[in-house]
């Protein structure tokens, strides 16, 4: 439970409108920064993704389920209480956003249910697809109007998605569901590129946050998005698709 989540909010709220008048700018048309907008942002890489994007200068919309004090720290405008796997939430976001236009949406929110075979769970690996992989379809397909000539469309999967790269199996739940992200994102390269979108299927690494348990092995948030963003940076037409690692290499299907 995050203590005076309602106070916080409105805090936040009043703090950003109160810059917006006393700059006399409007954040979603300055076209000095790109906007982004970033799911899954209360924690993890994607509040990292707020962190460094707000620091260098760009407008940031973060979306989540529920806001952490964490995020309402950062100078970012809010969007709280979207569940990705709802029409009817994602149709609340669209009308929110009343077609703002996206530089770059990042499609980060995920979960993992950790299943051997031995004690394989059926209704959870139907809902790590929901999550995992409909979802970052179903709210790109919503923002389509929102995305321009030259955006940029980033899916955050994993290496675990890699069929080439499985050699240890087990995880059936979570593998099934990343290979079906890999698959839309290669899709939507094929049907974004005459829009001359762009599209990046990106696996953030071994990143020691929440869904891996924090383990020793990995490395930190900043170290992983500082990565991702270079390559969102890089991202063009020519190599559109890609499957890559933070770190910048081509990763196998």
């Amino acid at each position: 439970m995050i203590p005076n989540c309602k106070l916080l909010l409105k805090k936040h709220w009043v703090n950003q409108t109160l810059k917006r008048k006393t700059l006399g700018i409007n954040l979603s048309t300055n076209n000095k920064m790109g906007t982004y907008l970033i799911t899954g942002a209360n924690r993890g890489i994607g509040l990292e993704f707020c962190r460094q994007l707000q620091q260098r200068g760009d407008h940031v919309i973060a979306v989540c389920r529920k806001a952490s004090p964490e995020l309402f720290e950062l100078d970012v405008s809010i969007e709280t209480d979207v569940d990705l796997t709802s029409d009817r939430d994602v149709k609340r976001l669209v009308k929110k956003l009343d077609y703002q236009q996206l530089d770059v949406l990042i499609n980060n929110a995920a979960i993992v249910e950790r299943f051997s075979l031995e004690n394989l769970d059926i209704d959870s690996i139907r809902r790590q697809f929901e999550v995992n992989a409909i979802a970052p379809l179903r709210l790109t397909h919503a923002l389509l109007p929102n995305l321009k000539t030259g955006s940029k469309l980033i899916l955050i999967t994993s290496r675990m998605g890699s069929i080439d790269d499985n050699t240890s199996g087990g995880s059936y739940g979570y593998r099934m569901s990343k290979v079906a992200l890999c698959m839309a994102g290669k899709s939507l390269s094929i049907d974004l590129k005459p829009k001359n979108i762009a599209v990046a299927i990106l696996h953030p690494g071994l990143v020691k946050t929440r869904m891996t348990n924090f383990t020793p092995n990995g490395i930190t948030p900043e170290q992983s998005v500082k990565g991702l963003i270079a390559r969102i940076d890089q991202l063009n037409l020519e190599n559109t698709g890609t499957f890559w690692h933070s770190n910048g290499e081509v990763l196998p299907w």
